[in-house]
């Protein structure tokens, strides 16, 4: 069940950070347009059977709402920190709402630039220039310490001024916690290692240990603000390879969640620190070193006897132009995917990234998803907004 009680969850991305999805880079600084983009999104979403947005505000530590904490985003404004004459979240939840569609806000914990943005973009009273101890950096990007107690109560203040504030069903956070890896290159906590153990012997498990508690530690921001908004996380599809864990899926993947981004998902899950997971299962059925079906019971099994829900991350910007796989190039598996995932009781509810591929329609895909929820799951809904 969903934030509102909407059975199953039907969402979509729409992901700001490079003027991805929303607002167009045409529309950078121009409200009206932004707003007509937005009612597009919006209206097209609901015509396809979604209900529920997970609208990305904060992709580098900015803000595509008014904050006291930290400067509009220059995918918004077109320089960082300028003046909004709008609230674009607060709008858009209105707007959402009218169409009986959830907000669910997207943001992105320790990221603060990408690499390719150069720092000087970054205005005058960002918390990075006047805190600079707080951060380091990694492959040309910039990342709040995730060591540093200082940096979690600053999330958490920024999460509870977003909660306290705005009419929103959940936060949300994806699968950039630590710095996927790059090569052989390390990342530069050493001496924030040296300077606060805290017990810990080996750096890996006291990162582990950083995330785990900005986890915990959101979580409870959250539910003392307002106890019916959830906590939502979209991991990368794997946690664990059972190459190197038993209980891991029977995966072959370079990276994983456990070991490489220091996200321990599954005693998230067991903890009760999230109301739902959202695995990214980018990977076709079949996929040799990532099953999509393989993953879809690990993460299934994973729930089972647990108050989390579970919702697919799909993948329909996959379907476009020419594929190296048979299961992209050729028919439409996003629509094998949703079949099969109708076949596993646990899995409630999926969310496609992002919208404005989604919304191409390739091959078909907005047909198809509007096909199946329109069948018998229209039935089963119930809405909060009425």
């Amino acid at each position: 069940m969903s934030a509102s009680g909407l059975m199953p969850f039907r969402g979509a991305w729409i992901a700001t950070v490079a003027n991805i999805d929303w607002p167009s880079e045409q529309a950078i600084g121009d409200t009206e347009r932004q707003k007509q983009e937005m009612l597009f999104l919006l209206d097209s979403l609901e015509s396809i059977g979604i209900n529920a947005i997970v609208f990305q505000v904060r992709p580098t530590a900015d803000a595509l709402y008014k904050s006291d904490y930290e400067p509009s985003s220059h995918w918004l404004t077109g320089k960082q920190g300028d003046s909004l004459t709008w609230d674009p979240l607060e709008w858009t939840i209105e707007e959402a709402h009218l169409r009986h569609m959830e907000v669910h806000v997207w943001l992105n914990p320790y990221r603060v630039n990408l690499a390719k943005t150069d720092t000087s973009m970054i205005c005058a009273n960002h918390i990075w220039r006047k805190h600079p101890e707080w951060f380091w950096c990694y492959n040309k990007q910039w990342y709040f310490d995730p060591g540093l107690d200082i940096t979690r109560e600053w999330i958490c203040t920024v999460v509870a001024d977003i909660v306290d504030r705005y009419n929103i069903q959940a936060i949300h956070m994806d699968d950039y916690f630590y710095p996927y890896p790059v090569g052989k290159l390390q990342l530069p906590d050493t001496k924030t290692f040296e300077k606060y153990p805290r017990g810990f012997a080996d750096i890996r498990e006291w990162r582990r240990d950083n995330v785990n508690r900005a986890i915990e530690e959101i979580h409870r921001t959250i539910k003392e603000c307002k106890p019916e908004v959830q906590f939502g996380i979209s991991p990368f599809g794997v946690w664990r390879n059972a190459s190197v864990d038993s209980t891991g899926s029977q995966t072959q993947a370079g990276i994983t969640n456990y070991d490489d981004l220091y996200a321990d998902i599954r005693l998230w899950i067991q903890k009760g620190w999230i109301d739902y997971v959202l695995p990214q299962l980018y990977w076709e059925i079949g996929k040799k070193v990532a099953d999509y079906e393989v993953l879809a019971h690990w993460w299934a099994n994973e729930v089972k006897g647990t108050k989390c829900q579970l919702y697919i991350g799909m993948a329909p910007y996959k379907l476009e132009g020419a594929k190296s796989t048979t299961a992209w190039g050729s028919g439409n598996e996003i629509e094998r995917q949703m079949k099969l995932n109708r076949t596993i009781p646990e899995i409630t509810g999926e969310c496609f990234y992002s919208t404005r591929p989604l919304l191409r329609n390739p091959r078909g895909v907005c047909d198809s998803i509007k096909a199946i929820y329109s069948e018998k799951e229209n039935s089963e809904s119930f809405l909060l907004w009425e």
